[in-house]
């Protein structure tokens, strides 16, 4: 059995200032044409769908357009919730989808019912698992703590539960929203730490033959049995030595997996280049850089005048400028978001605790507070999006 494993639409989503709803449409138009070309007998699609929990029309529109064109086409398609999505608004109409082929799998209590697949070789149960939020799935699943390890195991649970009670021989799929140990992060993915933790073990995944994962932008192989698509799309910088694409992977008589990676379209290539304003100016080097999507980071002790608009006549499209000056006084004003960037809610949270307290750090105890309370904020803002 064939499958197109692709992840992290986020329809919706801008890059910068630049709206990419185009981007995803051609993106769209070549999932279907690869779908067709490579004789695809089932599309996987492991969450963010969209990029927030009430998207706007454009983005819901470009869904429906996706939808019907892979209806069109006959070929199944699985697809589950993500950390960005509303799980209770991406599920709306589920059951008339199935009818299409269309097979969306929001509901955590679902986990263990597959979609069921067939080839000449046999079945295929293919499990959904949307995303789940530890404290408000744990006892709907009966997890022993609230935590990305204990929810997802139980998940699994009942999908090996499942899976043991089908007949010898019957290959199996897990779809997947979660971060996996070992997979390289970038910095446009939300973040899901609960409890100080974000990250769940591969082996977790056990029992199956493929784990079709999302979540993670970078197109990555855990393990032969265990890999993210990556996002179709790059929605950072930090993506700019990206190669994306979604992975076809051929499920043997057996179970064994072979897996070869499509690329997507690419708008338009992402570039970051640094140094000396002047050098940006002047450097033929990053000629081949100019009709690229630009972030520039400037290291000049003082900021010069104008880089934006002097940067803008060699790079046209110049998205982002940053300032970090090799040395010299000038680095102490680094705004406040430079300064930020990269550190987690709680590692910002310990900072500030440890300001206001002329460098006494927070204990352990305070520590622990600081993340129940962190944790507690996100499953509110989580909940009051599902209802909204």
């Amino acid at each position: 059995m064939r499958f197109l494993h692709t992840s992290d639409w986020h329809l919706g989503r801008s890059f910068h200032r630049v709206n990419l709803l185009t981007a995803q449409r051609a993106f769209l138009d070549h999932l279907v044409e690869t779908v067709r070309a490579r004789e695809v007998d089932a599309v996987l699609v492991a969450g963010d769908v969209y990029d927030r929990a009430v998207p706007p029309l454009a983005a819901v529109e470009l869904f429906d357009y996706a939808l019907h064109r892979l209806a069109a086409l006959g070929v199944p398609t699985v697809m589950i919730s993500g950390n960005h999505d509303s799980a209770r608004r991406l599920g709306v109409g589920s059951g008339l989808m199935e009818r299409a082929g269309i097979h969306l799998r929001t509901d955590p209590d679902g986990c263990g019912t597959p979609v069921l697949l067939t080839d000449a070789h046999g079945p295929v149960a293919c499990y959904g698992l949307p995303y789940l939020e530890p404290a408000m799935v744990r006892e709907a699943l009966g997890a022993p703590r609230a935590d990305h390890a204990a929810v997802l195991g139980a998940a699994m649970d009942r999908v090996r539960a499942d899976l043991a009670e089908r007949p010898a021989g019957t290959r199996s799929v897990v779809l997947a929203h979660a971060f996996v140990t070992g997979g390289a992060i970038s910095d446009s993915e939300r973040d899901i730490t609960v409890g100080g933790v974000a990250s769940v073990p591969a082996a977790v995944f056990d029992g199956v033959d493929y784990a079709a994962l999302g979540h993670l932008h970078g197109c990555q192989t855990l393990t032969d049995r265990v890999r993210y698509s990556g996002s179709p799309l790059a929605y950072s910088f930090s993506e700019a030595a990206h190669r994306k694409s979604s992975w076809l992977v051929e499920l043997d008589a057996d179970g064994a997996v072979h897996a070869e990676r499509v690329d997507c379209p690419v708008p338009r290539p992402l570039a970051r280049v640094r140094g000396p304003l002047e050098r940006l100016l002047d450097d033929p080097e990053l000629a081949r850089h100019e009709d690229a999507w630009v972030e520039a980071t400037l290291t000049d002790a003082v900021r010069p005048q104008e880089p934006m608009a002097r940067l803008s006549g060699r790079f046209p499209h110049l998205l982002s400028l940053v300032f970090d000056p090799d040395e010299g006084p000038a680095r102490a004003s680094a705004s406040y978001a430079q300064r930020l960037r990269g550190r987690s809610d709680q590692e910002i949270a310990e900072d500030f605790v440890a300001h206001v307290r002329s460098g006494r750090a927070a204990d352990a105890h305070e520590q622990a507070e600081l993340r129940s309370a962190i944790d507690e904020v996100r499953t509110d803002d989580l909940a009051a999006e599902g209802v909204r």
